[in-house]
């Protein structure tokens, strides 16, 4: 997949976003018009280049995924439906903004699907999960030493999706793949994304080690906490810029 350079768009949408859109759809097939843009629209949430209040123009995000308006106004459709995107009267379709309630009834979610995939796997895990997240922890690893807080933003995201595949569940990793694209969203709240990342790393090296030596029981344990953890932060991040706040 193709990846310009590490900037956010907002609150207008940005020329190199519509471009890295544009190569990507020529590489996709035709088929499922509405839920491959879509899909293409959440993967760049997940990956941190849209941020909340990003306004999804119709005309260049149409002429971007060479698809017509009515194909994109119900990618947008789907993309509500999920609280990623909401629509404003007489103004157009913006990227959300989520709540502190919204972040603590994802982490709800988190801990049935990561806790439940730990809960649930079979002692022999699956190689091409594992091989994921020990890529993610490398990755996040790498970014942060080149001062790239966005791509350690990403890499978690990626080690949170293979934990996921632990579980052998195809629509669990489906459900996952919004609730990283919200809890994307809750990242660009945050005042320090140094001070928000940084514990994590660590805590993500521990949990891919516990993976990798088979102890199950210790990786849920721990995963407990951080889960825990990171709830308190980023619902401290989603109240910063917030009416009233």
């Amino acid at each position: 997949m193709v990846r310009m350079h590490p900037r956010v768009a907002g609150p207008e949408l940005d020329a190199w976003v519509l471009h890295d859109l544009s190569v990507d759809h020529r590489v996709t097939d035709r088929a499922g018009a509405a839920e491959r843009a879509a899909d293409m629209l959440r993967e760049r949430m997940i990956d941190g280049y849209l941020r909340p209040g990003t306004r999804l123009s119709e005309d260049a995000l149409g002429e971007a995924l060479s698809v017509s308006r009515n194909t994109l106004r119900e990618a947008f459709r789907l993309l509500t439906h999920e609280r990623l995107v909401e629509h404003r009267l007489h103004r157009g379709v913006f990227v959300r903004r989520l709540t502190p309630d919204d972040v603590r009834d994802l982490y709800r979610l988190r801990h049935l699907l990561e806790g439940g995939a730990l809960a649930t796997a079979e002692p022999s895990l699956p190689a091409p999960a594992l091989d994921q997240a020990r890529h993610a922890v490398e990755q996040g690893e790498q970014a942060w030493a080149r001062g790239d807080h966005q791509g350690v933003g990403t890499s978690n995201m990626r080690f949170h999706a293979a934990i996921v595949a632990l579980s052998r569940s195809t629509r669990a990793e489906e459900v996952m793949r919004g609730v990283l694209a919200e809890l994307r969203l809750v990242f660009h709240e945050a005042d320090d994304p140094a001070k928000l990342h940084e514990p994590y790393l660590r805590r993500n090296r521990e949990l891919l080690e516990l993976l990798l030596g088979g102890d199950l029981d210790a990786a849920a344990t721990s995963l407990r906490t951080y889960l825990q953890d990171a709830e308190v932060q980023l619902v401290a991040a989603a109240g910063l810029n917030r009416p009233g706040s």
